[in-house]
């Protein structure tokens, strides 16, 4: 995947959808409970259902992971049907990795080698030895928390560092990281009045953005304030795509969803 592919996919099907696959036994249809592997299941009829509506899936690693080996076995099995049945599609861990040197690069390593990935997110913390292992491979990305969408963000990334936002400092630092152009950033849908100065920074990263749905985000803001020249932009939806209908009819439920994101962002874009 590069960064011109990307693009070229959001063009063609007027959309820079991204559908979050935060698969929960919990939450799913029961009969999928009869499955030899219900999480995978669950996850392939989502994708089957989404595919030519979205440019981009994101699993949620901890909601694999949460299942022990069965659930990364069904990760395992997930992003190998996304590759081998729709590998137009850009594909993230969300896994959320943070740590330096030689660990974050066996990070790297287990998603983009191992589970060949397109994209990890990871935390930027610990700085730049935790974040360029990310960079060190041709044509994987690393996707940085940078203004998240949750309530908590503000203990954190937007307090003042020298009169400046610590988010605004973290985007300026680690864009000058080396192979930073292998660089994108989490920012989320209800932080939107933030993206116009986001983008004076990182004027032509991509954009991952959480919060549109479920969290209230407004995509008509989000492409007011986020877009650039390249569009430059994925917006994530996860429950309100995935979690539409709990009973037989769920991947058409999903699908009217993700229709729904699709015909707004086209008429937005």
């Amino acid at each position: 995947m590069t960064v011109q592919k990307l693009t070229t996919q959001i063009l063609q099907k007027k959309s820079f959808l991204c559908v979050g696959l935060d698969v929960d036994l919990e939450k799913m249809p029961a009969h999928l409970l009869q499955e030899e592997d219900p999480i995978f299941a669950f996850a392939k009829a989502i994708i089957d259902a989404t595919h030519d509506l979205c440019v981009a899936y994101k699993p949620n690693t901890a909601f694999f992971e949460a299942y022990g080996v069965t659930g990364w076995i069904a990760l395992e099995k997930t992003i190998k049907y996304l590759n081998e049945n729709y590998p137009d599609h850009f594909t993230i861990a969300d896994a959320k990795r943070g740590d330096i040197g030689n660990t974050s690069t066996r990070y790297a390593k287990a998603f983009y080698e191992d589970l060949n990935f397109d994209s990890v997110t990871i935390a930027p913390y610990m700085g730049k030895d935790s974040v360029e292992p990310f960079l060190a491979f041709e044509n994987k990305f690393a996707i940085l928390l940078a203004l998240t969408s949750n309530q908590g963000a503000f203990d954190f990334q937007t307090k003042l560092i020298d009169g400046k936002p610590l988010y605004q400092e973290v985007l300026k630092t680690t864009s000058q990281y080396k192979n930073s152009d292998r660089l994108m950033y989490v920012v989320g849908a209800t932080k939107a009045e933030y993206l116009k100065e986001i983008r004076e920074i990182v004027p032509n990263a991509f954009l991952l953005v959480p919060g549109v749905g479920a969290q209230g985000g407004s995509l008509e803001e989000v492409v007011k304030y986020g877009k650039n020249d390249q569009i430059g932009l994925l917006v994530n939806s996860s429950r309100g795509i995935i979690y539409a209908s709990k009973e037989k009819d769920f991947a058409d439920a999903a699908r009217a969803k993700a229709m729904e994101l699709q015909q707004q962002m086209e008429s937005l874009l």
